[in-house]
């Protein structure tokens, strides 16, 4: 249900990446807007891994590194059916973690040095089975591709806002039987379309992932409790990350309430414990 889900608002998304293409310059508009969309995806597929990598200054380590972590990793990519991904280390005292990369072929999953030290073992195990389901999912390219055509959408809103002022965008036969308060309307609510999709998408993904990662380690009450004390203590260490890229972490780097949760790009953190309760107890909750 949640992928239906997915693609249907990555289809809506679409729809609105062409109308305000449409608005900026009628049909040829429309179909640079799609072509625009199709190239920022071809680049961000090919190069995400390496920028986000590179953001947070994760080290590629190796096995000799940490023994244990490689083992696990390569014991549940197995129960996963994946190729072991590459491993990355960030040097940060907030645990968590999150995978990238294009395929599963080329995958990788980064850890910070505050999730080695925070968690018990079997916790640790449930975390990086939830990035493993990432990468089984293949949401790093359904993300990258929401993220993107949110991207384009606010891009092109804001140049038709500039058209319009200056009076750019079709020409006078285009514009006529149009409506001038409809397109103004389009060119705010598209772009906070577009965002709150994004982050429907994302939490959608993240229910997903937590549900395919207690099925790949079979405890999901260790990726529950995992969860609950990630929260903990993202909320006491803070972690300089991007709004652009939180939605890939485990649990959100950034701190805040107010509006800031209301538009998180994680779904509630007691939902998604009580549903991976609900995994052991059933929809009652009874122990």
């Amino acid at each position: 249900m949640n992928t239906m889900k997915t693609f249907l608002l990555m289809g809506v998304m679409t729809v609105l990446l062409v109308l305000v293409g449409n608005l900026l310059g009628g049909q040829n508009g429309m179909v640079v807007a799609f072509l625009f969309a199709i190239v920022m995806n071809f680049g961000t597929y090919w190069f995400s891994d390496k920028l986000v990598l590179g953001m947070y200054h994760a080290r590629q380590i190796t096995e000799s590194d940490s023994p244990e972590l490689f083992q696990m990793i390569r014991e549940l990519s197995g129960r996963a059916g994946l190729p072991m991904p590459r491993v990355y280390l960030i040097g940060n005292d907030q645990p968590n973690a999150f995978a990238t990369g294009r395929d599963p072929r080329h995958a990788a999953v980064a850890v910070t040095t505050g999730i080695l030290s925070s968690l018990t073992p079997q916790q640790l195990r449930g975390v990086l089975s939830h990035e493993l389901a990432h990468v089984q999912h293949r949401d790093i390219l359904i993300g990258t591709v929401a993220a993107t055509i949110a991207g384009a959408i606010s891009m092109l809103a804001q140049m038709a806002q500039w058209a319009m002022i200056f009076g750019g965008g079709r020409s006078s036969d285009d514009r006529e039987g149009g409506n001038p308060v409809a397109g103004l309307a389009l060119m705010i609510v598209a772009p906070i379309a577009a965002m709150l999709i994004q982050l429907a998408i994302s939490r959608s993904r993240e229910f997903e992932a937590d549900r395919g990662g207690a099925e790949i380690s079979g405890d999901p009450l260790s990726l529950a409790g995992a969860l609950k004390r990630l929260q903990e203590k993202s909320e006491e260490i803070p972690m300089q990350a991007s709004p652009a890229t939180a939605h890939m972490f485990i649990v959100s780097p950034l701190t805040g309430g107010g509006l800031s949760k209301l538009f998180s790009t994680h779904p509630p953190m007691e939902e998604r414990i009580a549903r991976l309760e609900a995994m052991v107890y059933g929809p009652s909750g009874k122990r």
